[in-house]
This record gives structure tokens, C-alpha cells and sequence, in this order.
């Protein structure tokens, strides 16, 4: 206990001193305690953070909020777009496989692949209360949104599980029960097209319905010079969403809601971004110093125990290009590839009775489903595997296999319900709640090489030529590389209460008990059936996942009131992620669950009148038994085994941050934004030991001939140290009837960061900026209607750089079971990676009525 009063006083300090000397400012000292905004202030912002409607910023929590006019000025279509650092602490990238499938971290809590059935996300996604439990499908059309909350800090009270970093809280428009709404279209670059109708019915006997529809298509970034063939870059998403709300008296709401939606999609180009950057040569670690995978130990060994880097570089294939500087736009080998589906489908239904003014019941019950099917050629002759020597099989020279064709099916359902009982009682505001959550999901992956080298049958030497694997249009899916299932379940009692000890001084303490549940099996790994022969897994380790824990998250905050419109608090909480297994490893290596406890504090200022506002957090994350994953492939014949090894790291991780929030009106129309985020991430030190056994048949077989034990860094990826974002919005009225034209500019920095937990490389830094002009509300007739029209641009300047970048292929292999102080480079060809999006810009419509 006196290790949290030490981190928070620390805390406070941070944030107090420079505080105090804000508040000192004579603008806002002399500001009277009751000052009401004035003509063109800025407006108050409501929030569910706390399961009720709170103002934004007398709520003690860290968050931003994505409103209506951001997602339009920032053309922000699916969750995706906020990638470009619209919110600094939010991170947001695809996996490399797909776009839909999303990695979304907050303060240092992004895992790398959280793709896995077994594995689960940092970050919670909610739709209207609803939890998500998989990232698959995230990425599909936002329908009607009200707003995106962004929670800041551990939610392990409210939220629960897996909100480490925190939560993303997508509340969508409910039905008005007034007849109105709104069609949209318009067009853009890369062959984009998008349209959308959202309609409000009029309410009849206390039923009120509204009914949304999207559809957004752009074409590919890169194009497949195979005919026929999908490029990479491309998606078609189509949605539809009914809300019902039933209103039989007026203490009871009861919303119900189906959505459904498609999205096919296919990856972003995976290029070839340099040859061998790192010098890679046989011979001793000496000669290539640079070359060292990270966690062993080549440099030197026992007598007579050979050490270095054997083997040599892969060659570039013919006709293949290395570019590290700009996005291909059409590729160099054309492969074939077909767009990756993501169907979601979901029903929920919340009930809200009022049973009192202090107590209010709530019902929360949501079944939703996934399905999936990947089909990913984004790499070609990029990454592996790569080119080879040719073998003879019956004195003939074979053609040489490349490009990996990652083709894969997911299914998930999950089941939630959720009860509440939220209300207030003299000076006390209270929350309380049960929650059970079930979910099934399985999986299966096949990896075939999609195209051959063509190569001379007496030489073996290349000609230049390249064929298609003829396999992949028969049966791409006929050796199943892994496949397992898995069964999730999850029960939850939680409580928060909120004392108001005067009129200025909070005090809010809650707590979560969770217990979780996972029973898994590993069917197939690296080819081979584990259920046809159970032998093969006993051989290999292999032991079904069968694992529960239990979880008691507390949480205390401290908020005073400084005046009616400056608020300071003091917080702390904690938050776990359930453990689970890999499944792309042969045994389906088990990992445990990690926790992190989380000082912060906190100051929330509107100043000059409403004309400005001014939000600073500072925080301390201690992160325990942190999940980090090691990525290696493992090569068989014509397909590949992306083995991805999930550890527990010993000790803690420490992160750091400084979040700021700046906003200014200082004339009527025109609001000026500021956001900023430092993030410190340090893993603790690892010990890495590897071991060579005897492996000659006889008395000594299997006896220790030598052992190596190497301390490896990790890293967190996707968090840049420093991160900003800056926005200029100007209103200005057109004529006398309500028209207005609009401007909005915003830049977007990060700096550069790791994207593999394993490797220091990073990639690159980036500055992005849009923009868009509007016109607003033009009058359409005597029936109401209004006119909006816009042009917006996204990545104005066509910036490009590389977002990821996989160091995996220029390094050497894991040292083996018979030596651990020699690697191979036979597989070793250079650093492959993805480029942002290009520029895309484009001309919208709306018409309200």
C-alpha cells in the first residue's frame, strides 16, 4: 500500500506543479466559479464511461472522444482510418495478412498477434455495451456512429478482461421515433465509390425503428499484374443494421438491434525493402557482426564445438525488385490471389427499466458471430520462401516453389449477457453488475507455395520464368498446415461506488472478480493429425489447453474540484488479460495471463470563458508476466509453418506516458485542436537458453554436449515514444439561410517504433495530414431538405513509409537441437515490409431530411 501512495503522490507532483501554475493564470484565476459558456464556447461533451451519462470532463477518467464532425472531417470509414494518430495513445494497424483484422493498442498494451483462437487482445472493442471478443471483422463499416470513446488506463472494473490498455467504445445512434434522415454518396480516387442511407421512421404504438445501410469500395493500391487476379490494397464492404426501440411506459426502454456485413478485402503489398541489410556471410559472427538473430549466442563455444553462421544468402529471384523507398503500385511477379471475407453478423438487446429515481435495472444480451476466410498472396517472391536451388528427383532438375500463399478459416460465435443495477442514493452514486460471456472458435490454415521458378531440367539453373502452381485453383486447401479449436467461457461480479463527499471533494471505489475458463485442442500442426495419430503430439510435447484463473481487480480515484470548471484526480487500477496457448506451435505452447497495475493522475481545465480546455494525465504502468511472441518460419517443401511462439517475459514491465489535450476557440467559427503522447515502454531483460544434445544412437545418446544461455531485449511494438496530432476547424456562415462553409485541416507524427516483440528494427517514422471543405445545410426546397457537399483529401501530401517492417528473413535460423552455437543462412534474402496508404482524396454528398 505504501508503494501506491508513494507512485501516486510522484504522480500528482508531475501534474500538480505545472497545474498550479496554469491555474495562476490571471485569465483563468479571475474567471468567476459558476461562468457559463458564451455564444461560441466550446460545448459540453457527454461520455458512458462509467455506465452512465457524465460530462467528459468532471469525469475522472483519460479519454478522447471521436464525435460525428470528426469521423466526416477525417473521412473516417471503418476504424482503420484512426491508424493515421488522430488520437496520439491510440494505435491502430492491420494485420499483415488482412485488413480486417486489427491490432489496436492504448499506452503500450498492443499485442502483436492476438489473431490466434487462444490468444486475447490488450484493448477492449464494445459496440453499444456489447464486448467483442475477436479482432476479426473490426474493420468493416462503421454504421451510423454517434461517437468513439476512447478509454485511457486499465478498465478492469467496469470493462474486465482483456482492458488493460483500455477500452474503444463504439456507441452507434439509436432510433428517434421522428420520421428523417440522411442519404449519402460519393466517389474518389483508386476507383472509390461509397453510398449510405439512414433512415428514422416515425414511432407507432411506441415502437420506433431505424434502419442504416453502407457500402464503400475502393480498388486495389498495387495491382496483381496476373490477369484475372485480386490486387493488394482493395476492399468492398457492404453492411445493414436495424434498430428497434419499444417504449411501453415511460420508465422501460428496451433497444433491440440486428447488424450484418461483408467486407473483402485483400492485404497491403508486402515488398522487398532491402537485400540483406544486415551482411549477412558464412563464416564466424566476427565477419558479420551485424547478423545476429536476436536471443543466441554464435560468437564462440567449448572445444571442438563448431560456431558461426552456415549456409549461404538466398539470391533475388529473376525479375524480382527491392524497393525500401516507395509503395509499388503494380507489382513486380504477378500471383494468384482472391479478396479475404470477413462476415459479422450480431443481435443485441439492452433493457433499461427506471424501477425508481434511485435505481434504474439493466439487461444487456448479445449473441454475435465471425466467419472468415483469408486468402493471402501478398508477398510473392518478397518473402519466403524464397529462391532456391533446384533438386533432381529421377535426374531431372525440379522447378523451384515460391510465394506464400497464407489461405486460412476462422468461425466464432460468442454469447454475453450482462446485468446492472446503476443509480443513485443521496450522496452516493453506485454500479453494479454481473457478467458471463461464452465464446467457440476454431480455425484451420494451409501455407502452399502458389508459383514455381521455371529452371532448366539438365542445368537446374533459373530461366526467368515463373508458372503457376496449378494445386492452388484445385485444392488450395489440401494440406491443412495447423487447425485447433477452442472454448472460452467467463463469469464476472463487479461494483463501483462514487461518494460525493462535499460539493467539490468524489471518492470512487470499485472492484471486478473474474473467473475464466479455456479448454482447447491443437487438431493439426506443421502437417501432421493429431487426432488421426495422438502419438504424433505426445512425441511433440503436445498436452490440450485445460486452464482456468481467477482475477479481483480493484480500483480507487480521488477527484477535487477546483472550481466549477478545473478538476484534478488521483487513480488507481488494475487490469489482467487471460492467458491461453499458441496455436501455431507443434505443442501448443500454454501461456499465462499477465496483469499491470496503474498509477495516474490527472487535471481537466476549461478556462477563458468555455473558450479553451486544457486536459493533462500523467501515468505509471507496472506490467507483470508480459506476453510478448517469437516469430520464426519453418520450411517444408513446397509450404511454409509461420511457427509463433507466445512467452511469458519474468519481472515487470515498466510504461510510462504524458497525455495532453489542447483546445481553443479564440474567435467565433474557428476551434483550434492539440493532442500529444509520450509513451516509455522498457521489457525486462530475458534469459534465452538453448541446449545441444547428443544425438549419435549409443550409451551417450541425448546426453548435454553443450549449452548457452543469452539475455535477449524484447520490445513493445506499435507505441511510439512520441506522438501528436493537430487540428484547424473554421465555421463560416454562408448567406441568411443557415448555410455554412467549412474547413478542416489536421497533421498527424509518430515516431518511429518496433513491430516484432523480438527485434530491434523499427519502422518508419511518419507525418501525415487531411483535410477537407464542406458546404452545409443548403436548402433544397419547402420540404427541408438540406444539401452538404465536401471535397476531403487523406494523406494530402502522398507522405509514404513504412508501417511495418519484418526483419524475420534477413537474419539467421534458431540454433538446433545438436548445436547451439551455429545458424543457418540458407534462408536468409533481406527485409521485407508494408507502405502506408497513398494518397486518397475524393467528393462527397449528403441530403438530410
Amino acid at each position: 500500500m505504501t508503494s501506491i501512495f508513494t507512485k501516486t503522490s510522484m504522480l500528482l507532483a508531475s501534474v500538480a506543479l505545472p497545474a498550479a501554475a496554469f491555474l495562476a493564470t490571471p485569465a483563468l484565476a479571475q474567471q468567476p466559479a459558476d461562468a457559463e459558456a458564451d455564444a461560441g464556447g466550446l460545448g459540453d461533451i457527454i461520455v458512458t464511461a462509467t455506465k452512465r451519462e457524465t460530462s467528459l470532463q468532471k469525469t475522472p477518467i483519460s479519454i478522447s472522444v471521436v464525435n460525428t464532425e470528426m469521423i466526416k472531417d477525417r473521412h473516417v470509414q471503418s476504424l482503420f482510418d484512426l491508424a493515421d494518430g488522430g488520437v496520439p495513445s491510440l494505435r491502430v494497424t492491420t494485420f499483415e495478412a488482412r485488413q480486417s483484422a486489427l491490432t489496436i493498442g492504448i499506452r503500450g498494451i498492443v499485442p502483436l498477434d492476438a489473431n490466434q483462437p487462444a490468444r486475447e487482445q490488450g484493448v477492449g472493442v464494445y459496440i453499444d455495451g456489447v464486448y467483442l471478443g475477436r479482432q476479426h471483422g473490426l474493420n468493416a463499416a462503421l454504421f451510423d456512429t454517434e461517437r468513439v470513446e476512447v478509454l485511457k488506463g486499465p478498465q478492469g472494473t467496469l470493462f474486465g478482461r482483456n482492458t488493460e490498455g483500455g477500452a474503444l467504445s463504439i456507441v452507434t445512434k439509436a432510433p428517434t421515433g421522428k420520421f428523417g434522415g440522411r442519404f449519402e454518396g460519393g466517389f474518389g480516387n483508386l476507383g472509390a465509390y461509397t453510398g449510405a442511407a439512414h433512415v428514422d421512421l416515425p414511432e407507432y404504438h411506441n415502437f420506433s425503428v431505424k434502419v442504416d445501410a453502407v457500402k464503400q469500395y475502393q480498388g486495389p493500391t498495387t495491382k496483381n499484374p496476373m490477369p484475372g487476379q485480386t490486387g493488394w490494397g482493395y476492399y468492398d464492404r457492404v453492411g445493414g443494421r436495424i434498430a428497434v426501440r419499444w417504449q411501453p411506459t415511460s420508465n422501460i426502454t428496451n433497444d433491440f438491434s440486428y447488424d450484418v456485413a461483408q467486407d473483402k478485402n485483400s492485404p497491403f503489398y508486402s515488398q522487398l525493402l532491402a537485400y540483406n541489410p544486415y551482411g549477412c556471410q558464412t563464416g564466424t559472427q566476427a565477419n558479420s557482426p551485424n547478423c545476429v538473430l536476436p536471443g543466441t549466442n554464435y560468437s564462440g563455444g567449448p572445444t571442438g564445438v563448431t560456431s558461426g553462421l552456415t549456409g549461404s544468402v538466398r539470391p533475388v529471384g529473376p525479375g524480382v525488385v527491392i524497393n525500401g523507398k516507395t509503395l509499388m503500385r503494380e507489382a513486380d511477379i504477378g500471383v494468384p490471389q482472391q479478396p479475404s471475407v470477413d462476415k459479422t453478423h450480431g443481435f443485441t438487446n439492452t433493457l433499461k427499466w427506471k424501477v425508481t429515481p434511485e435505481l434504474e435495472l439493466r439487461s444487456i444480451t448479445a449473441w454475435r458471430g465471425v466467419d472468415v476466410e483469408q486468402w493471402d498472396n501478398a508477398g510473392g517472391a518478397h518473402r519466403p520462401p524464397v529462391a532456391a536451388a533446384s533438386v533432381i528427383v529421377n535426374g531431372v532438375y525440379q522447378n523451384v516453389p515460391f510465394s506464400r500463399y497464407s489461405l486460412a478459416h476462422l468461425r466464432q460465435r460468442q454469447f454475453s449477457q450482462e446485468l446492472q443495477a446503476v443509480g443513485s442514493i443521496s450522496s452516493i452514486d453506485y454500479v453494479a453488475g454481473l457478467f458471463y460471456f461464452n465464446e467457440h472458435v476454431s480455425d484451420d490454415a494451409a501455407t502452399p507455395s502458389s508459383n514455381f521458378w521455371v529452371v532448366n531440367p539438365t542445368t537446374g539453373a533459373y530461366t526467368g520464368a515463373y508458372i503457376v502452381n496449378p494445386a492452388i485453383f484445385t485444392n488450395p486447401f489440401g494440406n491443412i498446415d495447423r487447425a485447433s479449436e477452442v472454448r472460452s467461457k467467463s463469469y464476472a461480479a463487479y461494483g463501483q461506488v462514487t461518494w460525493h463527499a462535499t460539493d467539490a471533494i468524489h471518492l470512487t471505489v470499485g472492484g471486478r472478480y473474474t473467473h475464466d475458463k479455456k479448454r482447447g485442442d491443437l487438431l493439426i500442426a506443421a502437417n501432421q493429425n493429431y487426432q488421426a495419430t495422438p502419438k504424433l503430439g505426445t512425441d511433440r510435447g503436445y498436452q490440450p489447453l485445460d486452464r482456468s484463473w481467477d482475477r479481483f481487480n480493484p480500483m480507487v480515484t480521488l477527484a477535487y474540484d477546483v472550481t466549477s470548471d478545473v478538476h484534478v484526480f488521483a487513480k488507481y487500477a488494475t487490469g489482467y488479460r487471460a492467458g491461453g496457448a499458441s496455436s501455431r506451435t507443434i505443442n501448443y505452447q500454454p501461456f499465462n495471463p499477465e496483469d499491470v497495475k496503474s498509477y495516474e493522475a490527472g487535471l481537466k481545465a476549461d478556462f477563458w470563458n468555455h473558450h479553451a480546455r486544457f486536459n493533462l494525465t500523467g501515468y505509471i504502468m507496472d506490467r507483470k508476466n508480459s506476453q510478448v511472441d517469437i516469430n520464426t518460419f519453418l520450411y517444408n517443401g513446397t509450404s511454409t509453418y509461420n511457427n509463433l511462439e507466445t512467452i511469458n517475459l519474468p519481472g515487470n514491465a515498466k510504461i510510462r506516458g504524458i497525455e495532453a489535450d489542447l483546445t481553443v476557440n479564440p474567435i467565433e467559427g474557428l476551434t483550434l485542436n492539440a493532442s500529444y503522447a509520450y509513451t516509455y515502454t522498457k521489457l525486462p531483460l530475458t534469459p534465452i537458453t538453448y541446449t545441444a544434445r547428443n544425438a549419435t544412437p549409443g550409451p551417450n545418446f541425448g546426453q548435454v554436449t553443450d549449452q548457452t544461455t543469452v539475455m535477449q531485449q524484447f520490445y513493445i511494438v506499435f507505441t511510439p515514444r512520441n506522438a501528436a496530432s493537430g487540428a484547424i476547424d473554421y465555421v463560416l456562415p454562408v448567406g441568411n439561410g443557415g448555410t455554412t462553409a467549412k474547413f478542416h485541416f489536421d497533421g498527424n507524427y509518430a515516431q518511429s517504433t518496433q513491430t516484432f516483440d523480438a527485434y530491434a528494427t523499427t519502422n518508419d517514422a511518419s507525418l501525415v495530414f487531411n483535410g477537407r471543405l464542406s458546404l452545409a445545410g443548403i436548402e433544397m426546397g419547402p420540404g427541408g431538405q438540406k444539401l452538404t457537399i465536401g471535397v476531403w483529401g487523406r494523406n494530402l501530401f502522398n507522405t509514404q513509409y513504412v508501417y511495418r517492417r519484418d526483419p524475420t528473413q534477413a537474419l539467421p535460423g534458431a540454433p538446433s537441437s545438436t548445436n547451439v552455437r551455429s545458424g543457418s543462412i540458407g534462408n536468409v534474402l533481406g527485409e521485407y515490409g508494408n507502405f502506408n496508404m497513398p494518397r486518397t482524396y475524393g467528393l462527397d454528398a449528403s441530403i438530410s431530411f
